[in-house]
């Protein structure tokens, strides 16, 4: 006996990437991550190429990981895809401490992020529209 064939989290004209524990706070990623959602795979790859952003290298490198997975596993079209998704979620939270005046110390967080890109296939209908 096997174990049940795991079931697609997406739908099947859609392929997703997913990055865990970047080191960048969740607000800071959600800036770059909504400049990208709704747009053309290429727009988006361009847009994030010249992003001022330091992050904006890891979220291309993101979305090129999912735009690959669309077209060597799920045999989609490249041309014809849109970021449909682009979550950004909260991960650990790595403490530490600020010497302050008087013999204290202040906590300072330094927190990390999930990002997941999904990507989906344009209907031949709406690309035309």
């Amino acid at each position: 006996m096997s174990k049940p064939k795991h079931l697609r989290s997406v739908a099947e004209t859609e392929a997703l990437a997913i990055t865990y524990n970047i080191r960048v706070s969740p607000r800071k990623l959600n800036l770059v991550a909504q400049t990208i959602r709704g747009a053309k795979a290429q727009d988006a790859i361009a847009q994030l190429t010249f992003s001022k952003r330091r992050i904006a290298v890891t979220v291309r490198k993101t979305l090129e990981s999912a735009i690959a997975n669309a077209e060597n596993n799920h045999q989609l079209d490249v041309d014809r895809l849109v970021v449909s998704r682009a979550e950004v979620g909260r991960a650990m939270v790595m403490k530490r401490f600020m010497a302050r005046g008087r013999g204290k110390a202040a906590q300072v967080e330094k927190w990390f992020s999930h990002l997941k890109i999904v990507v989906a296939e344009q209907a031949v209908s709406q690309e035309a529209a």
